[in-house]
């Protein structure tokens, strides 16, 4: 779990495109997500987790506590009920859509060596991507 905690930055991404038009974002937004350049920090203190996603066209911040539901508006400006579990050292994200007929997506956050591996599943579409992070030093 300790490994997880830091500054990232991402360096690659696979199938990324799928994964945001399984999830409903529309096609102007995913070109833009698509090249952005994006950063994570991740941060714990005790009970409460702190993830601070910034990029050079939006930012957001997700607070939380493990097992407890929260409202959450996604980068890209979808609605969704979140939970986050820690499974291992894997960090899991659960997103169900608020909107009727919406995607719900699991997001798993690992690290595999020195990268920080971060898995995108829309659920009902069954499409995968990863996204994959180099710890850095502000």
């Amino acid at each position: 779990m300790a490994a997880l905690l830091g500054n990232w930055q991402l360096d690659r991404h696979e199938n990324m495109d799928d994964y945001m038009k399984a999830v409903g974002v529309n096609i102007l937004v995913r070109k833009v997500g698509l090249s952005l350049t994006s950063y994570e920090e991740i941060k714990q203190d005790g009970d409460c987790w702190d993830i601070h996603i910034t990029s050079t066209f939006k930012n957001a911040q997700l607070k939380f506590k493990l097992g407890e539901e929260f409202e959450e508006e996604t980068m890209d400006g979808r609605k969704v009920k979140s939970t986050f579990a820690l499974e291992g050292d894997k960090l899991i994200h659960h997103q169900t859509a608020v909107k009727e007929g919406g995607e719900n997506s699991t997001i798993t956050r690992e690290v595999e060596g020195e990268t920080l591996v971060i898995t995108f599943v829309a659920l009902k579409q069954n499409v995968t991507a990863k996204r994959f992070y180099k710890r850095y030093t502000k």
